[in-house]
């Protein structure tokens, strides 16, 4: 008799579904089969047992590279030239397999089997029958299982070469990106980076990368809930809201059941009602919420949160259905118009409950090169977002859509959420496969991330709009006759996400810009990304574009030795091939980041430092330390220059989201933090600048250097200020000041001066102390001139470049 192993859903709550996982853990074991994806290749379970393939432990979730890694088969890809011993394995093919005990499944139940996330082209059998096949990295996959389950149970998932999938389509349009691998990618749906990227490496990886789990669901469950904010009036704390809802039930009459709807903060119960269900899909509409707290971004009020709960009832009172969301009651209006000049400036700027935002943020790219270790970087990552006070981060879309933690995160913490799709930097298949692809995948992720109070933009993608502009290939091709960004996603949104502004590409080149152009050139975009020639930081494609809203602006910096040391092997840390000219070695080009061995796209990356150096100071360092010291220092003055420029001008400019937060590789880059979490000077130049009200000087103009305040807050900021010179301490400037809210005030001015000075920069509102610096310099300056003020300028006062916060 066969012993009854079956996994019993203990403390199963009515209406809501009951989750296994099947993840790796006690009870679940997953093994890793792989070989070369020849004609030979196993194409189902039994082909596999008969081929005898290698087979290690694996972890789910995970990346295959990673379970090699552990089994000794390979070396650790982040250090020196390893990651390019990874493309041998691009051509394999990848089988996962594990054996589990089948659940409880009750009468009526639904039995489906979930996969979260599976990179990226893929085939999975249950107990020998071929349950689905799955071609997209980005969603979640799920299959009814009811009647393949027993009590014991063994999954396979057979996971084919990505690029070998790549390699079966001609492809249509010859805008590619920078680096020629990058083509083989437009196909595929899979975080574009993968194939190489100018911030990360080529690592086409495949694996189980997130959650795997039976989901057993309720005969009457909700297939869709849908909050959305129809009208707030922050200062009565008033609100109307609505609730589209549609559930699933056997049930032929649905007369005798009943929903209830309640919306609570904490112990507070703002709204409950009960009434009659008649129909499986309805609108429920609150309306007239009173002492309502509204949903507000950093610095504006306080990010409220509601615990949102739609339940069914049946007619003895017991649950058969529930959902709860966490839900922030606010609007959003993105009001931008179609084009700028000098002559009729546009706009491009974010509206939260009728209040104009001033955006100040970064871009959030790819955490890891390895997706399946996402997870353990989300906490920290938006821990820094809070502790620089940025109030938006980008969704860039040469990355995934993140994790749920992510945009829980952001809620709780006011932070708002640009997002991408997921395309980049070149152009798409415009068949209608591809774009049945794109809109089941866009659903999904509407689905899935729409209940985000923090979720501000869609945009159809990152840089597509311009890259015809890149070397002027296809400057002639006019974007707007895409029919992905200009027809599907907008069609998506408007159908499943209503309530949330969609842009068309970042930057975008409306019909308008392209006719003021006679081509694709986004200097007549409000909105555009500021890369140009990465020279003096100060120079006039930084400060005289007419950009209204900048979302990528950067600037290299070296890491710290430490990581250096660390993701190098020892003999290429120090020194360069040639010291004299800057001959850069092998490692340091991979690092810069160079694709594959023979590719010569990005090789000059790394004099990009070199040449901001000599922006700047008389002369380059040669030795390592002092050359780090000049590259964090420069990289520091010009992301605070390009912050504080942006912020000066206030709603003249409407927002600066500049690049980035932190590597997903160890990588020499324009990030402020290392893969290895290790903070560079920028770091701490930014949180100083990015507070609430911040006091700046800017450069000499014709009444000398003006001192501006800034107030991004929704109350009056009062307070003192002081700004004295670092060598003497004299006193240069001292004054009471008054802000009105979320405004800006320009306080006076500071006598221009010919030499080279540090000014100090205090201020005290609200009980608080801050400060600030200005460095008041004419092109070059000794770098020792500098590193005499060093000491004050880094956090604590200390030597050391990755200190603790303040």
């Amino acid at each position: 008799m066969q012993k009854n192993n079956r996994i019993r859903c203990v403390d199963r709550k009515p209406g809501r579904k009951t989750v296994v996982s099947l993840n790796s853990g006690q009870t679940i074991e997953w093994q890793l089969y792989w070989g070369l994806q020849d004609k030979d290749a196993p194409r189902t379970p039994v082909e596999l047992r008969a081929a005898n393939w290698k087979k290690i432990d694996a972890r789910v979730p995970g990346n295959v590279e990673l379970d090699l890694l552990k089994a000794g088969e390979i070396q650790a890809p982040e250090i020196g030239n390893n990651v390019y011993a990874l493309r041998k394995y691009e051509s394999c093919q990848w089988w996962y397999r594990c054996n589990f005990p089948g659940p409880d499944v009750p009468e009526g139940h639904l039995a489906e089997l979930c996969f979260h996330g599976i990179d990226c082209i893929a085939e999975i059998w249950l107990n020998d029958v071929k349950i689905g096949h799955v071609e997209n990295m980005f969603i979640a996959h799920r299959f009814d299982v009811n009647d393949l389950l027993s009590a014991e149970n063994e999954l396979f998932v057979r996971i084919d070469s990505a690029v070998l999938e790549g390699r079966k389509y001609q492809r249509e349009m010859f805008g590619v990106r920078y680096d020629a691998l990058g083509g083989e990618s437009v196909n595929i749906r899979k975080a574009a980076h993968s194939y190489g990227w100018d911030i990360l490496p080529r690592l086409v990886s495949a694996g189980i990368w997130k959650d795997v789990a039976l989901e057993i669901i309720s005969p009457t469950h909700f297939k869709g809930v849908y909050w959305a904010t129809n009208s707030v009036d922050p200062a009565s704390k008033q609100a109307s809201i609505y609730v589209d809802w549609e559930f699933a039930t056997e049930r032929l009459n649905v007369d005798d059941l009943t929903l209830q709807v309640k919306l609570q903060r904490g112990d507070q119960i703002v709204f409950e009602e009960s009434s009659k269900i008649y129909s499986t899909v309805f609108r429920t509409r609150l309306n007239h919420l009173k002492n309502i707290d509204c949903w507000w971004p950093r610095g504006y009020g306080d990010p409220a949160l509601y615990d949102a709960t739609l339940a069914i009832l049946d007619e003895n009172g017991e649950t058969l259905a529930e959902d709860t969301q966490r839900i922030g009651i606010r609007t959003v209006e993105l009001l931008r118009t179609d084009a700028t000049t000098k002559e009729n400036p546009g706009e491009f700027v974010f509206k939260i409950n009728q209040e104009k935002i001033f955006v100040k943020g970064t871009n959030w790219v790819a955490l890891d090169a390895f997706h399946s270790r996402d997870k353990q970087h989300i906490q920290p990552s938006v821990n820094m977002l809070v502790d620089l006070n940025c109030n938006m981060v980008r969704m860039w879309g040469g990355n995934v859509y993140e994790q749920d933690e992510f945009y829980d995160r952001c809620d709780a913490h006011g932070i708002m959420v640009w997002h991408d799709f997921m395309m980049g930097c070149t152009q798409y298949p415009q068949g209608d496969s591809f774009l049945k692809k794109i809109e089941t995948e866009a659903a999904r992720a509407i689905r899935r991330i729409r209940r985000h109070p923090s979720l501000v933009l869609w945009a159809g993608n990152n840089e597509n709009d311009i890259s015809g502009e890149w070397n002027n290939d296809q400057s002639f091709v006019d974007p707007n006759d895409d029919p992905i960004s200009r027809q599907l996603l907008p069609a998506m949104v408007r159908r499943l996400d209503p309530k949330t502004p969609y842009l068309p590409s970042s930057p975008y080149i409306s019909a308008e810009a392209f006719r003021l152009a006679g081509r694709v050139d986004q200097s007549y975009a409000p909105e555009q990304h500021l890369w140009g020639p990465r020279g003096y930081y100060k120079a006039p494609f930084y400060t005289e574009n007419d950009a209204k809203f900048v979302s990528e602006i950067g600037y290299h910096g070296c890491p710290n030795r430490e990581s250096l040391e660390k993701m190098f092997d020892k003999d290429f840390v120090y020194p360069w091939t040639n010291k004299k000219d800057f001959q850069w070695n092998d490692q340091w080009q991979t690092k810069a980041v160079r694709s594959h061995p023979h590719s010569t796209e990005l090789l000059q990356r790394n004099d990009l430092m070199i040449n901001q150096i000599k922006c700047v100071f008389t002369k380059v360092p040669t030795d390592l330390d002092r050359f780090i010291l000049a590259s964090q220092i420069i990289q520091a003055e010009a992301k605070k220059y390009f912050i504080e420029f942006w912020r000066m001008n206030k709603f003249d400019r409407t927002g600066i989201l500049w690049w980035n937060l932190r590597d997903g590789w160890p990588v020499i880059s324009d990030a402020i933090v290392d893969y290895y979490y290790r903070k560079k000077l920028a770091y701490h130049y930014i949180k100083r600048v990015q507070t609430d009200v911040c006091v700046m000087v800017g450069d000499a103009q014709a009444d000398g250097h003006p001192v501006v305040i800034v107030n991004d807050t929704l109350e009056e900021a009062e307070g003192r200020f002081t700004i004295k010179d670092a060598d003497t301490e004299e006193i240069l400037y001292k004054k009471v000041f008054r802000v009105r809210k979320n405004g800006k005030l320009l306080e006076g001015y500071l006598p221009e001066t010919t030499r080279t000075r540090l000014w100090l920069i205090e201020w005290e509102t609200a009980g608080k102390k801050y400060r600030n610096h200005y460095f008041a310099y004419q092109p070059h300056v000794a770098l020792d001139v500098y590193l005499k003020w060093l000491p004050i300028l880094k956090p604590n006062k200390t030597t050391s470049l990755e200190e603790s916060d303040e």
